[in-house]
Order: C-alpha cells, then structure tokens, then sequence
C-alpha cells in the first residue's frame, strides 16, 4: 500500500511541477485554439466549395431555361409569320395560290420520293474494299 501512495505522490508531482506548469498550459491552450481554428476553416472551405458547385448548377439550369424562352419566342414568331401561315393551309386545308394547280399522288408512288425541284439524285461513288492494314496506312500517313 505504501508503494502505491508513493508511485501516487510521484505522479501527482510530476503533475503538478512538469506537467501543468504556465508555459506548458499556455501551449496546451494554443494548441487547442489551433485545431479549433483548422476545424473551422477546413468546414467553410468545404460548405464554400459545395455553394460553389451549387451556384454552378444553377447557373447552368438558368442559361437552359434562358434558351428554352428563347427559343419559344422564336417558334411563337414563327407560328405568326405568313409564311407558316401559308404553309399550314397549304397543308391542313388544301389551299392554294390563284393559277396553282394542286396535283395529289399516292405514297408509294416514284414521284413522291423525288425532290420537288424535278432534280434526279446522281448514285454515289462505289469505292473498292481496301485491307485494314491499307487503311491505317492511309490513316496514320496519308498513303
């Protein structure tokens, strides 16, 4: 028992004499005020950065939107020209210009496929089958 106390008063000394000594608790302190004020600026940095990426998305669905309204606005001036116009009733109601003449073909008819210009599309150029080791040729050097 005796043992104890004394390894108790060791302690308690040490304590009291080494330990909790004014320079060593004004470190202590410091030290404290450093970790809280790390703490405190590794969260605003991180809430910041989230704000941040936040705001980015907005501002993001802002200039969408913005493109959507305008692009509305420009359909809606569209829906009121006269040539939509024209071209609704030419198509919905069968109209037509006076001295026009309106011809009406099936849809699985030679004509229908054509371009309204009369111009017959020309085939387009067959090329020969080249090896896959020609076309990296011709791809990495242009042979």
């Amino acid at each position: 028992m005796g043992e104890l106390k004394t390894k108790l008063r060791k302690t308690q000394y040490w304590l009291k004499h080494d330990l909790f000594v004014f320079d060593n608790v004004i470190l202590f302190i410091a030290l404290a005020l450093c970790l809280i004020w790390t703490w405190g600026a590794i969260s605003s940095m991180s809430r910041n950065w989230v704000l941040a990426q936040e705001l980015m998305n907005r501002e993001r669905e802002k200039a969408l939107l913005e493109l959507e309204v305008e692009t509305l606005e420009l359909e809606n001036e569209y829906y009121l020209s006269k040539e939509y116009q024209e071209l609704a009733a030419r198509k919905y109601q069968g109209k037509m210009l006076p001295g026009e003449t309106m011809v009406y073909l099936s849809k699985n008819s030679e004509s229908t496929d054509l371009p309204s210009s009369g111009v017959v599309p020309t085939p387009s150029v067959t090329t020969t089958a080249t090896s896959n080791f020609e076309q990296w040729l011709k791809f990495l050097f242009g042979i």
